[in-house]
């Protein structure tokens, strides 16, 4: 019986994706706080979430032809969406700096997280391909 990567770490491999998209994603907005006009993004991590799952379960959809849409669990763009400001600046800038930060230490955490679970599932193959 053959045993597949995507089998073995689950959503997992899926989840760091994630949070590596989300973290360049915030960390441009840090890096535009004081631009003129910016307008803050941020990646919707529950629908990329559901996507992966929904691809792993066999139940997604399959690009069968050239012309076809990509909807495979990084699509891209489609999960990135404008952030509503809650105080927008004169310029027409949304990113709250503070929040920003904020933002980006919690997804940090969640990506050191993510890393733990699937460094736990490679020492689980390990031992498991090693007899321990």
């Amino acid at each position: 019986m053959a045993i597949t990567f995507d089998k073995a770490l689950g959503i997992h491999q899926y989840a760091l994706e994630a949070r590596v998209k989300r973290a360049e994603v915030l960390a441009n907005n840090m890096a535009n706080a004081d631009t003129p006009g910016f307008k803050a993004r941020d990646m919707d991590f529950q629908a990329m979430m559901q996507r992966a799952q929904d691809n792993m379960s066999g139940f997604g959809m399959e690009k069968t032809h050239p012309g076809h849409m990509d909807t495979s669990a990084g699509a891209g763009d489609s999960d990135l969406l404008y952030r509503v400001p809650s105080q927008p600046s004169v310029d027409g800038n949304t990113v709250d700096a503070e929040a920003e930060q904020t933002r980006f230490m919690r997804n940090a955490m969640d990506y050191q997280a993510s890393f733990q679970f699937l460094n736990s599932k490679f020492t689980g193959l390990t031992k498991a391909l090693t007899g321990q």
